[in-house]
């Protein structure tokens, strides 16, 4: 069975291989394709919808306990 983890986004539940786990490094959003870094991380759909609504609502910085000012490297992913 495989865990479950809340979208930061949507708030919905769904199984970690359909999300993706984000961190902060120096006030940046990363996007940890492996989820094996060694930080707190928070999962998100990597839809835009479920991203833009987490970034009106600055769910990444509360579950992260970061300040987060820098989110390129997470705009790039979702465009690929």
């Amino acid at each position: 069975m495989e865990p479950t983890r809340t979208c930061v986004g949507c708030r919905e539940r769904a199984e970690s291989s359909s999300l993706v786990r984000v961190i902060v490094r120096d006030a940046a959003l990363e996007v940890d394709l492996n989820a094996s870094a060694g930080r707190r991380g928070s999962w998100v759909h990597p839809t835009k919808q479920c991203v833009d609504t987490a970034l009106t609502r600055k769910a990444f910085g509360r579950a992260l306990k970061a300040e987060v000012t820098n989110t390129e490297a997470l705009a790039r992913f979702l465009s690929q």
